[in-house]
């Protein structure tokens, strides 16, 4: 498997693309603060020309995401446009309007949650009367474990209910926690013989609406598009995926020590992926 290049900054690299789809969550902030010199890379990025999409499997519409951070400190100045697993997922449930929907979701309320399919008149029923699960997180990300709702999800599989899942993430850091996502339920579902429909990274959905986003910010399709993040399973699969080059940053998922060389290659072996670069942490 090919090894990464590991550039001093984004700098080393930048004249080499037109366009850079950005992981949020753990590449530009953790949850709760900004990453400054991710945010600066970013700008000086655009200052040259290029053009800057988010892409975040956050379930929730990108106003939601956008409404984020201002109080975290990340800049307008930093990105172009951004797009969500949410975003991927109202476009997959407004073909399913006349499904009758079983609703997972997160903490318990749909506080949250509602912000996903707002607008969409969707039908919400018991899981014993539903045609399709919505899966978007555990009731309790906190508190619970995944394997906890393994019971429950195995009596959907075996009525041959297809999960669409709103983010397919397994984990997310917030602040100094891992906190579990939607992505982990999914995989117990697959492993009960259960259907899952994936409208985030690294799938192909929500690369066609960050394509569609940069196209219209630039005037013109993106040619050479770098993909930024710090999941292997997600972020740099979908760059291979999708015939793009991946830059992997250690600021996330991962809790790298001293030797992050040894160590972000033992972690790209392990999920069977690579990079073409990393970085500790996204700078310029």
């Amino acid at each position: 498997m090919t090894k990464p290049d590991f550039p001093a900054g984004l700098s080393d690299i930048a004249d080499q693309y037109d366009t850079i789809f950005c992981d949020v969550w753990g590449v530009i902030h953790n949850g709760r603060r900004a990453y400054d010199a991710a945010c600066d890379a970013l700008m000086k990025f655009r200052e040259g020309g290029g053009t800057v999409v988010l892409i975040t499997n956050a379930p929730v519409p990108k106003a939601q995401v956008i409404s984020y951070f201002e109080p975290m400190g990340v800049p307008d100045e930093a990105f172009d446009d951004c797009v969500s697993s949410g975003d991927a997922t109202r476009d997959e449930l407004s073909r399913r309007k006349d499904e009758k929907f079983w609703r997972m979701g997160v903490d318990a309320g749909w506080e949250r949650d509602a912000f996903l399919y707002k607008g969409l008149d969707l039908k919400f029923v018991p899981p014993e009367e539903a045609e399709t699960l919505l899966c978007i997180g555990l009731e309790d990300q906190v508190n619970d474990d995944p394997e906890d709702y393994r019971d429950r999800l195995k009596r959907g599989a075996e009525r041959g209910l297809p999960m669409i899942c709103a983010n397919p993430d397994i984990k997310v850091r917030v602040g100094d926690q891992l906190v579990w996502c939607a992505g982990a339920l999914a995989r117990i579902y697959e492993d009960e013989g259960g259907k899952v429909i994936y409208p985030g990274k690294p799938h192909e959905a929500i690369y066609r609406l960050a394509a569609e986003r940069a196209e219209a910010v630039r005037g013109k399709p993106p040619e050479t598009v770098l993909c930024i993040g710090d999941s292997p399973a997600t972020d740099m699969r979908g760059a291979i995926m999708h015939g793009h080059d991946g830059l992997y940053v250690g600021t996330g998922l991962a809790e790298h020590g001293a030797d992050f060389e040894g160590e972000l290659i033992a972690l790209l072996d392990e999920y069977e992926t690579t990079a073409r670069w990393a970085m500790p942490a996204l700078r310029w």
